[in-house]
């Protein structure tokens, strides 16, 4: 990073006598007192903004940027234009019910959220080796094939903001071909509430092994066009080599994870770290780089797609190797929905399930609304639960009060901790540099804001 022209106006400020070894020292201060202190100097600024509306901040992110000419001297983020209250929504509804709330957050990334909170909850109900392996590995199949999708937008959106339309085109039609497994399996696009505390909402339907292998073999193909359009292209890799380097003492200063921290050197994953899902028995590398630079995150998310696949294709051999069998906890007072089945519109049950339900006796009909419209009990206590999600370390801290509805519920979203690397990617190059700096870190502001 290289120096502020106007070290009064930076939040940086270097020590003479360390020039060899930089320290810097971060100062706040709020954007009205700088402006004033510009003012009172007689100081001709240009402050811009950009965004929260503006096509190459991932979502409505503000970035305030002080530019001298085309060099930024000063950036600094702006959120809270997507504010939702999921988090304090989620006190007011039951545990299950909150898997509605937490699968919106992170909208390209919904899969995660929900098995971070689903494991949380189970580790409150201590009943997290009762969950069926079933229901655990295919969890861990549409996480991976969430990160695979997750990845293609980054590497696509990215593409778009410098021009490379074809990136995008590309990159958006291989995630089509895991939308529409997701559609099969959950019967929905995005916001699945598909993993449920116990287990998930119903099991893979037939044939959908079979879907999903053909699909991946298309997915891997269009990767491999996204590596030839990306990777070898003398202006794509102009634009992002040595742009938005970002070391590894910064990194981890400021909470960095996901492909920005292992793009500096640190092979650290979740995954490997702290295993959650059987993720220990799964044959898959974790690639790192030590460049730091915005070049060195797509090489990463192209790999890490590919590494992806490799687990897919475990998941898939495991499903068939079992075959059939439950796919939610066996107690009754806490699996809901009990074997959900779609009725043939593809919306709400089918009425096989209705006439199981109100069929089999009035005290199951009883116990099935009081679940429902009540919820189960969790014991009183709190946990802390991290999963690997495509931008980073997701944690999920709730807190029950030994009721049917969370005490509270907190989420600790990779992107906003991530976007604090900001000033430092930004500051001392130019304000194109800027949109590759923010397109690297690939912030969702619905997990931010949240």
């Amino acid at each position: 990073m290289a120096e502020s022209q106007t070290p009064h106006a930076s939040p940086f400020v270097v020590d003479p006598s360390t020039r060899d070894v930089p320290s810097f020292e971060a100062s706040g201060g709020d954007w009205s007192e700088i402006a004033e202190e510009a003012a009172r100097l007689g100081e001709e600024r240009i402050v811009v903004n950009m965004g929260p509306q503006h096509p190459s901040t991932h979502g409505v992110l503000r970035l305030m940027l002080e530019i001298d000419g085309e060099t930024v001297t000063e950036a600094r983020c702006g959120v809270g234009y997507l504010h939702t209250g999921i988090e304090k929504n989620m006190e007011y509804r039951t545990w299950t019910q909150g898997t509605t709330f937490c699968t919106r957050m992170d909208y390209l990334a919904p899969l995660f959220q929900e098995t971070a909170y689903g494991l949380a909850v189970e580790k409150l109900l201590g009943i997290t080796q009762d969950v069926p392996e079933r229901a655990t590995v295919i969890r861990v199949l549409m996480m991976e094939l969430n990160r695979v999708a997750s990845h293609l937008i980054a590497l696509g959106t990215g593409g778009n903001e410098l021009g490379a339309t074809t990136i995008m085109t590309t990159a958006f039609t291989a995630r089509e071909e895991i939308l529409r497994i997701f559609e099969l399996i959950t019967g929905l696009r995005m916001n699945h509430a598909y993993v449920r505390p116990g287990g998930v909402a119903q099991d893979i339907p037939p044939g959908a092994l079979d879907t999903i292998r053909e699909a991946m073999v298309k997915v891997r193909d269009y990767i491999r066009q996204l590596t030839d359009l990306m990777l070898g292209n003398p202006i794509f890799k102009g634009r992002l080599i040595g742009v938005g380097h970002l070391s590894l003492a910064g990194a981890m200063a400021l909470g960095i994870t996901g492909p920005v921290l292992r793009s500096a050197g640190l092979p650290y994953d979740v995954r490997k770290a702290t295993p959650y899902c059987g993720y220990e028995t799964y044959d898959f590398d974790v690639p790192t780089s030590t460049d730091a630079d915005s070049f060195s995150r797509v090489v990463l998310r192209v790999e890490e797609c590919y590494q992806s696949l490799r687990i897919v294709q475990q998941c898939t051999d495991r499903l068939q190797a079992m075959g059939p069998g439950p796919v939610m906890v066996a107690d009754k007072k806490i699996a809901w929905p009990a074997q959900l089945a779609i009725g043939s519109d593809g919306m709400g049950n089918s009425l096989d399930h209705i006439k199981e339900i109100m069929g089999t006796s009035m005290e199951a009909l009883i116990h099935h609304f009081k679940l429902v419209t009540e919820g189960f009990r969790v014991p009183a206590g709190q946990v802390w639960q991290r999963v690997e999600a495509p931008r980073g370390e997701l944690g999920v801290h709730l807190v029950s009060d030994g009721g049917t509805r969370p005490y509270r519920a907190h989420f600790r979203d990779p992107s906003f901790n991530n976007l604090q690397a900001v000033s430092l990617m930004c500051e001392g190059g130019q304000v194109a540099d800027v949109v590759v700096a923010v397109a690297g870190l690939d912030p969702v502001l619905g997990g931010v804001d949240r």
